[in-house]
C-alpha cells in the first residue's frame, strides 16, 4: 500500500526547500502519495486562519506529515502554530539530531547529538497565561507530570538501545526548580535504573551549556524538559553548522510531523538562495521512523558528499549556488 504524506510546504523560504527535498526523495525511489496542505501566513491569506480544520484532518488521516517553516504573527493575539500542532496530536517527543559535516566551517568535528526535548508540557504549555490589567505584573504556570516525564525519558532511553547509543543525559533545573524540574529528575532516575545497558547521566541546565561549549564529545542522548530542550537544541545546532544544518521530528503515538526548525527567512524568499539540508534531514528521519533506512542512508551520503566537496554548495555553507544548484548537487549524487 502506498504511505500517503501530509505536505505543509509553509511561509517563506518554506516552498522552496520543501520543493526540493520532494525531488530528493523521488529521485531515491520512494512512492509516496502527497497531500498538500495550507498553515501559517499561507492558511491566513487563503482561509482566513492559521491552521485551517483541512489541514488538521489530512494530519489526523495520513498520521505522517512534512513540514517547511511556519511564520506565526507577532504579538497579535494568535498561538503559536508548532505548539498547537504537538497539542492537538499529543506529539510528546521532540527530536532534534545534530551531526558534523565537513565543509561547513562549524567549529567542532564528529559532533553527533541527539537532544530529546519533552513536547507538551512545562513553560511551554501555555497555563496560567496571565498579564495585569495595568501591565505590570505577567504570570505563567509550569506543569510537569509524572506520566509525561516518564514517557519522555523512556522515549529517548528506548532510542539509544535501538540505534546503539551508549549513554543518555537528563538535564534539569531540580536544585532550583525543586517541584517541577525535581519531579523530573526523580523520574528520570527510575527510568535509567531499568537499563543497565545505557550510562545514564545527569547535569544542571546551565553547566550542561557551558560543557556543550567547552566538551560536546562527552554527550551522546540529551533528554529534558520543553524549554530547556528549545535552548539546548539550538545550542547544538551551533555546533555542526547552524540551524540549517538541524532537522526536528515531533513524534507521537500514532501521528509524527518532521520538520525544518528554522524560520521562514522572509528575507530570502523567492530569491533561489535557501539551504535545503534542514528539510532534507527531516526527510530523513521521516524515512527512518517509516523503516526505509536503506533510502535514508542513500540520501545522508549524497548530501554529506555534496557538502564536504563544496559542490554547489549555497552561501551559508560557503558557496554561491542557489537552492536549486545545491538540490541538483544532491540528485546527481543520487
Amino acid at each position: 500500500m502506498t504511505q500517503r504524506i501530509t505536505v505543509i510546504r509553509g511561509d517563506g523560504i518554506g516552498p522552496d526547500i520543501v520543493d526540493a527535498t520532494l525531488k530528493v526523495l523521488e529521485k531515491v525511489g520512494c512512492d509516496f502519495e502527497y497531500d498538500f496542505a495550507d498553515a501559517g501566513l499561507v492558511a491566513l491569506e487563503n482561509h482566513g486562519e492559521l491552521l485551517p480544520a483541512e489541514t488538521l484532518d489530512l494530519i489526523g488521516k495520513n498520521k505522517v506529515t512534512l513540514k517547511g517553516p511556519l511564520t506565526t504573527p507577532v504579538g497579535e493575539g494568535f498561538t503559536s502554530i508548532n505548539v498547537s500542532l504537538r497539542k492537538q496530536f499529543q506529539l510528546y517527543a521532540n527530536v532534534r539530531p545534530v551531526l558534523s559535516f565537513k565543509g561547513t566551517k562549524a567549529r567542532y568535528e564528529d559532533i553527533d547529538i541527539i537532544t530529546i526535548r519533552e513536547n507538551t508540557q512545562g513553560m511551554y504549555s501555555g497555563l496560567g497565561q496571565v498579564v495585569s490589567a495595568d501591565g505590570s505584573e505577567a504570570e505563567a504556570m509550569s506543569k510537569i507530570t509524572r506520566d509525561g516525564a516518564e514517557s519522555i525519558v523512556r522515549f529517548a532511553y528506548e532510542l539509544a538501545r535501538r540505534e546503539g547509543r551508549k549513554k543518555v543525559t537528563a538535564v534539569h533545573k531540580a536544585n532550583i526548580l525543586k517541584s517541577t524540574s525535581g519531579l523530573f529528575l526523580k523520574v528520570a532516575r527510575e527510568v535509567g535504573a531499568q537499563y543497565s545497558d545505557i550510562e545514564s547521566a545527569e547535569m544542571i541546565v546551565d553547566n550542561t551549556c557551558m560543557q556543550l561549549v567547552m566538551n560536546p564529545h562527552q554527550f551522546d542522548v540529551i533528554v529534558t524538559t520543553n524549554l530547556f530542550g528549545d535552548i539546548i537544541s539550538d545550542l547544538c545546532a551551533g555546533l555542526v553548522g547552524g540551524l540549517g544544518m538541524a532537522p526536528g521530528a515531533n513524534i507521537g503515538k500514532d501521528c509524527a510531523i518532521f520538520e525544518a526548525v528554522h524560520g521562514s527567512a522572509p528575507d530570502i524568499a523567492g530569491k533561489n538562495l535557501a539551504n535545503p539540508t534542514s528539510v532534507i534531514l527531516a526527510a530523513v528521519q521521516m524515512l527512518e521512523y517509516l523503516n526505509m533506512s536503506d533510502k535514508s542512508e542513500k540520501i545522508r551520503a549524497a548530501l554529506k558528499d555534496v557538502i564536504e566537496t563544496g559542490d554547489r554548495t549555497t552561501r551559508d555553507l560557503g558557496g554561491t549556488a542557489g537552492t536549486t544548484d545545491f538540490t541538483q548537487a544532491v540528485l546527481d549524487r543520487l
